[in-house]
């Protein structure tokens, strides 16, 4: 069987890994030159994807990458003190096993794992797909596929053009989200510095092992109009929403003319009923993004990667029973993440002055705890703060 997967982010390399080792034909084609090793936010892993990692060997490298912020220091608009959080007891009442790793360095630890069994077509990206699976490209040479995946983020050049009019099925969730990499110096190491007003947060992080430091930008707004490969635009809406608010803040802004790297995007989530047609499917944020920062889409992206290549080598080359099956098995959690980013869309940033104290002297008062009480807690809301942790991954070693 032939497979071809657009993108080579995280979930393209984790379903990239998973197939070959089944003995299939795998290429992956990615639109970028080159890896993307410049810029890119934290992001989070939780315990199903944890031990998915730990199957492909890979954890060890992992956890030696980890941000290590484990403070988090919030200013807010009226208050004389800041609030000071720990953040290694917020996330224990999160997860049994946790990391927080920049996202570029968790996609070249993925790709790194299977590049050696998988054909990788970089500066490229596909122009067509047929029905039959006949693929063309930018570039490489035309080619025909059994199945073809993608794995492209919310933007999808694949689901548009297998979908077309019914790929943009989608609910703005209020806000919007922007990371700027910005110098070093900026920001203090192992704290997650950060400004707090309503409908506005600001915050800087760095780690050890990184060149610079990153600039994160969530702000509440009516849906704006833009284009989203603008970044000059981008820019312009970003020193509108924040220009004034703090001293920091405003050399923060002050950096974007000169960032090596810019990210912005509305914080959105992807509601399709279904990820496949045809020989084609969708997986990670290509398929069921939901949210950026407020859905733990990374945790869902690599889950969905490994259920999608454990279906396609338990069917043995019947494509439509393997997407059947992994539509099943990922309609759940896709579901409960969609939920719980609705809910922490409005907690992120908070939209009045009541609920930006309360969460503020709610992260307080949970890192104030002993780590046993917040962890038994938090594992009496498996569709709250527990949700990424109850995910269920099926056992696929008999296949």
């Amino acid at each position: 069987m032939r497979v071809l997967i657009s993108g080579a982010s995280i979930a393209g390399p984790v379903l990239a890994y998973w197939l070959s080792r089944e003995g299939l034909d795998v290429t992956v084609v990615e639109r970028a030159p080159t890896l993307r090793k410049t810029g890119g936010h934290a992001v989070d892993l939780f315990r199903p994807s944890m031990e998915i990692s730990a199957q492909m060997g890979v954890l060890p490298r992992i956890e030696k990458l980890v941000t290590g912020t484990n403070v988090m220091t919030i200013y807010r608009d009226s208050a004389k003190r800041p609030v000071s959080a720990d953040l290694t007891k917020l996330f224990t009442a999160a997860s049994d096993r946790h990391v927080e790793i920049m996202r570029d360095d968790l996609s070249e630890i993925y790709y790194d794992a299977g590049r050696d069994n998988v054909e990788y077509l970089f500066g490229d990206s596909i122009t067509s797909v047929s029905p039959d699976g006949d693929v063309t490209f930018e570039h490489a040479s035309p080619g025909r596929f059994d199945v073809i995946v993608g794995a492209d983020g919310l933007h999808s050049n694949v689901r548009q053009l297998v979908l077309g009019n019914d790929a943009v099925v989608t609910q703005f969730l209020g806000a919007y989200l922007a990371v700027a990499s910005v110098p070093k110096t900026l920001a203090p190491e192992g704290e997650l510095l950060c400004h707090a007003r309503v409908g506005r947060m600001a915050a800087i992080y760095t780690a050890q092992h990184l060149d610079d430091a990153r600039a994160v930008f969530l702000f509440r707004s009516p849906e704006l109009r833009y284009d989203y490969r603008d970044v000059v635009r981008q820019k312009e809406l970003l020193h509108q929403a924040f220009t004034g608010m703090a001293p920091e803040v405003d050399t923060w802004l002050g950096q974007l003319d000169d960032t090596a790297a810019f990210y912005f995007d509305a914080i959105t989530q992807l509601q399709l009923d279904s990820w496949s047609r045809g020989r084609v499917t969708l997986v990670g944020d290509a398929g069921y993004c939901p949210g950026p920062a407020v859905g733990g889409s990374t945790s869902l992206a690599v889950v969905g990667a490994y259920v999608l290549a454990g279906e396609l080598a338990r069917a043995r080359g019947d494509h439509a029973a393997a997407f059947a099956a992994y539509e099943s098995q990922m309609r759940e959690p896709v579901c409960r993440s969609r939920a719980f980013a609705r809910a922490a869309a409005k907690t992120v940033v908070p939209g009045s002055a009541v609920m930006l104290w309360a969460v503020t002297r709610g992260a307080q008062l949970v890192s104030a705890l002993p780590a046993p009480l917040t962890r038994a807690v938090g594992k009496l809301n498996t569709k709250g703060v527990r949700m990424h942790d109850s995910m269920r991954v099926p056992d696929y070693s008999d296949v």
